[in-house]
């Protein structure tokens, strides 16, 4: 077995790119989670360079880490000071930790003409950095930035940087694509001329930037050329177009190169990683991707009837691995592109199946199909709406099947006698509810910030004292797409609500010409199903 050192910088590279910004307690947070999955390194920030970093630091001793080690990261001393006095050599003591990163410029332009001192003194400040902090103990991988473009504009220098590295004491030669323009041949090419000079003296590894889309294969190839340390952020967080996500190379190095034996994580931890990727995400206040790799919700998702169909006789038929290994499932789109198959299929996940024979169940099959392709021609999109279309083919169970399969999956909850929305001014909406339960008529009132909020508050006011249940989960997002805008203000229009609570959420839609019907559908559709889903039964059928 081959172990691969595992680096995360998501708490300092990963904080840069646009939209990103950590708390104390997030990247408290975010630490314990990589600590968790067993990652070998977290580079916590920049210790000096803002008080987040210093409260991080202090606060993050306080942290028993069980399979990490915490990084502080710096540079090299300035050019014009002396390492005993130097402020951010000072500041990274001061974070005290083991393990410290400093990042020096291995390549000559870059010294030249951006740090504007000689190529001789530049190195003068990477050995006395190195040395000074080995004298205090420390531990020090060196981030050698611009190492890929540097090494083509000058490979001599770029070398010489590499010895002064290895001569000084560092643990790790971290060679960096810091611009991220670099092509994998190029990147193992360079990797596999340094990892044969200093292998026995030194571990190499990969720091790449997602420029170009090939961080993360930039990160795979630097490894088959002999690196045994990558740093990257979870999720490929990171400034411009972000760093390599470790993400999806942890998996590809576990999985795929299965004759090297290649290791990254602890045993049985490559399971939690959609768990990671997603929990980070939230903390980050970043919208998680579905077509991500690996771990995205659509990652082993299929629509086609085709590959439905094939995935019953195959499971690997249109996937790539067994999504459990990575944390991921299975998952069947029903939409008008699906055929029997996904039906069948999405039934017997749902449980929904009638208790019948193949025969009748096969048929109830083709017409939940033929119901969902009239729908989507209407404008409905079941994708993402997975509640709604539960709620359709229950009632198509009670409408349709009740007396050959003796299963009544739906009852309704309340009868709709009126309701209206009344808009006063540009901030405020009030809606009025009618219902009937049990032979009961209730009438409520609401206030709220549009239409739908109104609605969504009125209808709950009426329903909580029959179904107390409504109040454990609450309308979450509200989103309102046009289907046609040609049509300007007579166009469908497609609402999606999402209900739920911080364990669980789910999705309704609503479709209609008119705004406030189709929200009304969607929310409706939203509180059943969240008292189905919690088991509550109808008040004139209990």
């Amino acid at each position: 077995m081959r172990a691969i050192e595992i680096y995360d910088t998501t708490l300092r590279d990963g904080a840069q790119m646009r939209g990103i910004s950590f708390s104390v307690n997030d990247k408290l947070k975010v630490l314990r989670l990589l600590d968790d999955i067993g990652v070998a390194f977290v580079e916590g920030g920049w210790p000096g360079a803002n008080p987040k970093d210093v409260d991080f630091f202090t606060e993050a001793k306080k942290i028993k880490l069980k399979n990490t080690q915490l990084v502080a990261f710096g540079s090299t001393r300035k050019a014009n000071t002396k390492v005993e006095s130097d402020p951010i050599l000072a500041a990274l003591l001061r974070a005290e930790t083991q393990v410290i990163c400093i990042v020096g410029k291995s390549s000559a332009p870059q010294v030249t003409n951006t740090l504007k001192i000689s190529l001789a003194k530049n190195l003068d400040m990477l050995a006395e950095s190195i040395s000074f902090l080995k004298s205090e103990g420390r531990r020090v991988i060196i981030d050698a930035e611009h190492f890929f473009d540097g090494y083509v504009a000058d490979s001599a220098y770029s070398l010489k940087f590499a010895k002064i590295a290895v001569e000084a004491g560092a643990e790790t030669l971290v060679l960096c694509d810091t611009n991220g323009g670099s092509l994998p041949e190029q990147v193992f090419k360079i990797t596999k001329e340094i990892t044969d000079a200093y292998k026995e003296k030194l571990k190499i590894g990969i720091h790449a930037h997602n420029d170009c889309e090939l961080a993360v294969a930039n990160s795979i190839r630097a490894v088959r050329a002999g690196a045994t340390q990558v740093q990257g952020t979870i999720n490929g967080y990171g400034e411009r177009c972000g760093n390599a996500n470790l993400i999806s190379i942890i998996p590809n190095l576990e999985l795929k190169y299965t004759e090297e034996k290649l290791k990254c994580l602890p045993k049985d931890k490559l399971k939690h990683l959609s768990s990671l990727s997603h929990s980070v995400a939230e903390i980050a206040n970043q919208h998680h991707s579905a077509h991500q790799p690996f771990v995205g919700a659509s990652s082993f998702a299929h629509k086609a009837g085709l590959h439905a169909s094939a995935m019953k006789k195959q499971d690997f038929s249109y996937e790539h691995i067994d999504p459990l290994l990575v944390g991921n499932a299975t998952k069947i789109i029903i939409s008008e592109q699906s055929g029997v198959s996904n039906i069948l299929d999405w039934l017997q996940k749902k449980k929904l199946s009638p208790k019948a024979n193949d025969e009748i169940i096969g048929e109830f099959a083709k017409t939940v199909l033929e119901r969902v392709k009239k729908l989507e021609h209407k404008g409905y999109s079941f994708e993402n709406a997975d509640a709604s279309l539960e709620l359709m083919v229950r009632k198509l169970i009670d409408v349709e099947g009740s007396a050959e399969t003796k299963l009544k999956a739906y009852k309704p909850y309340f009868k709709l006698v009126e309701h209206n929305v009344y808009i006063s001014n540009g901030e405020k909406t009030e809606a009025t509810v009618r219902i009937e339960i049990a032979g009961e008529e209730i009438h409520s009132a609401s206030v709220g910030n549009g239409p739908a909020n109104a609605l969504d508050k009125a209808l709950r006011k009426a329903l909580v004292s029959f179904y107390p249940k409504i109040e454990e989960f609450q309308l979450l997002d509200y989103k309102v797409r046009i289907q046609d805008s040609s049509l300007g203000t007579a166009a469908l229009t497609k609402v999606q609500v999402n209900t739920g609570n911080l364990a669980e959420d789910w999705d309704t839609i609503g479709v209609s010409t008119n705004i406030i019907k189709a929200s009304w559908d969607a929310i409706v559709d939203s509180i059943e199903y969240g008292l189905i889903k919690y088991g509550v039964k109808p008040v004139e059928f209990a």
